[in-house]
Formats: C-alpha cells, structure tokens, sequence
C-alpha cells in the first residue's frame, strides 16, 4: 500500500499542488480528485496520507521507515479509510458508519484521511449524508472524493471540495514503469500501455496473460467479419453479448469482457486509420499486427473507417448504460461488416 508523491507516474500538477498546500501548512478538509480510473488518484491519497504523518519528512516527501510510514506500507495505518461501492452503489449506511467513525478523534495521527472511492456512485440519500460532514467537518480529517467526471456529483459537495485533476498517464512512462517494476518485455509493455488510455491500472491488467489471449481471439473475430454471412455475424454477436461479461469496469469479476473487447476494437479502427492515413507506427497501438492492419487498410476507405470507429464507440457507451447487450452487439456488428464490405 506504501506509495510515495516520488513513486507516482506523471502527475506533476498535482504534486507541485500539494508541495504549496505542505509547505504552507494550511491544508483544506476536502479534495475532488478526477480522472479515469488507475491515473494515481488513490496512490496520490496515500502518498498525502503519509507526508501529513511521516515523523522525518522531506517537502512533501514521507520518510518510508518512521512508524507511521512502516503501518502505512504494511497496509494496517489506523488513520487510513477507504470507502468503496457496496455492489453498484455507496449506500447510506456506509456513509453513516464513516459518519460515526469521524466523531472520534484519529486513532494516532495528526491526520485522519478518507477516500471515497468511485464517489459517483453515492445514492442521493448517500450524497445527501455525506454533504453534512463536508459542511462541518470534524477537525483532524481529510476527506478525498475520487470521481471520472465532477458533473456525476451533487454541484454543492464539488463546490465544498478543492478539485484536483489528473490527466491520463504519458505512454512512454508506462510503459518503462511495467518494463522496469514488472519485468515485461518491451513489446507486451507496449501494447498495454498503449492500449490502457492513460490508465496504469488498466495496463497492468491488460498485460495478464488471460487479456492477451482474449485480446487474440476478440481481433481474430474482427478479422473474419468481412467473411462471414449475415446469420453468421449476428450469431457472432449474440455469443459475445452472452459469453463476455462485462469485464473490468464491473469489480464483481476483474475479468476482461465486453467493454475491454469494444475498447479493443475502437483502437483496432484507429490503427485501420493511421495505417490508411501514412501515420508512423509510433502511433499504432496494437503494434504485433502491424501487417495485417497493412493488408486490411488497402481495401476500406477512410470514411467507412471513421463510421465503424463511431459505431464502436456509440456502442460502448450504451453497454455502459446497461442497456440491452444483444441488441447493442446485434446492431453493432453488422454495422461494422456493413463498413467493411462498402454496403451502405
């Protein structure tokens, strides 16, 4: 659990923030971290956790080895709370236990800090709760809000918190990190990074072996769509709708499934684009078929490319709404043979 502000990717706005906030000892009882998912927001609330209770700090860098730092990295720190979705949502007896647990003073900190993990998904009643510890909040407390988009949050809890953004994360620093931290040949680093989004924890997971290989099988469909009947491409499409679950952004499983497969398939159209357009290869994410996306790229126009990258991409957004994942897949896959035939 350890993670100092020197152990984290990128993010240099958000460290020299809080170097000023430090230095100037005046720290405010709220902060909005946003950003997708596996940018460093939790690691940057650990790393704050530890610069506020490290005995021997240097700025706003924790000494690793002082008690406080030692509990830290052991992961059993008193003073550390992480409030996550219970299923789909934060519900309002969490908020009440960590309401409860904020009346009493910090076990054997200085500072006792919160992170409200995916902060979005607070039921009103939850949001409601939470908003009254945020308008008095008990002294010795920091509370931490991580969210995507501050526009999913109650406008009155944003405007109580300072908001701290996080950008995606640089490829390249990517992927040296799972070069050198994991031991990854260069080329698997490559595709994970590249095809993450600026998301490391997103890239670790995409560098399993259970990713890669689901990863082969989900281009090999897309590479035999053009082939196949229409019976046969909605049978394609009925399979992934029942067999995928719906993978990462689901915590129930941690499993790839639709969504990585859609991702997937949105930088598959992107690579179709920049190999069409004379891009570098730099560029490519899914660098290992670089041939084929070469051979694929002489027979599809520019347009046909742009519409199926659209398609992709409506359809991710509505199997994220949890809608009808047959229909979405249904419609989605014969669209994209559609493109890729020059059907109209």
């Amino acid at each position: 659990m350890s993670m100092r502000f020197s152990e984290i990717i990128g993010q240099e706005k958000a460290k020299r923030f809080f170097r000023r906030v430090l230095s100037a000892e005046r720290i405010p009882h709220a902060y909005l971290f946003t950003g997708i998912s596996g940018s460093g927001k939790t690691s940057t609330a650990t790393a704050l956790t530890m610069a506020l209770n490290c005995r021997r700090p240097t700025g706003i860098e924790a000494c690793g080895a002082c008690p406080p730092c030692r509990q830290m990295a052991g992961g059993n720190f008193p003073d550390f709370i992480s409030v996550k979705p219970d299923g789909q949502n934060i519900k309002i007896e969490q908020i009440r236990e960590l309401n409860r647990r904020l009346g009493f003073a910090p076990v054997s900190a200085r500072y006792r800090v919160c992170v409200i993990q995916q902060a979005e998904a607070m039921t009103s009643e939850a949001a409601n709760s939470f908003l009254k510890t945020l308008e008095e909040p008990p002294p010795g407390n920091i509370l931490v809000l991580n969210a995507v988009e501050p526009l999913n949050l109650l406008p009155t809890i944003v405007s109580r918190c300072q908001r701290v953004p996080f950008q995606p994360l640089p490829v390249e620093a990517m992927i040296d990190w799972l070069v050198r931290e994991k031991g990854l040949d260069r080329q698997k680093a490559t595709i994970a990074a590249r095809a993450s989004g600026g998301s490391l924890g997103r890239a670790l997971r995409m560098s399993e072996d259970l990713f890669l290989e689901k990863r082969d099988a989900w281009i090999s469909g897309l590479l035999k769509l053009p082939r196949l009947s229409k019976g046969d491409a909605l049978e394609m499409a009925m399979e992934s709708a029942t067999k995928e679950k719906r993978g990462l952004d689901n915590a129930e499983t941690g499993e790839p499934g639709l969504l990585e497969m859609l991702a997937l398939w949105g930088s598959w159209y992107r690579d179709l684009v920049i190999v069409k357009a004379g891009g570098t290869e730099q560029l490519i994410t899914n660098i290992d078929f670089r041939d084929q996306l070469k051979n694929l790229s002489r027979n599809v126009t520019i347009k046909n490319l742009t519409d199926s990258l659209l398609a992709v991409d409506q359809a991710l957004r509505d199997v994220r709404r949890m809608g009808n994942t047959q229909l979405v897949m249904g419609d989605t896959i014969l669209r994209l043979q559609r493109h890729f035939t020059g059907e109209t």
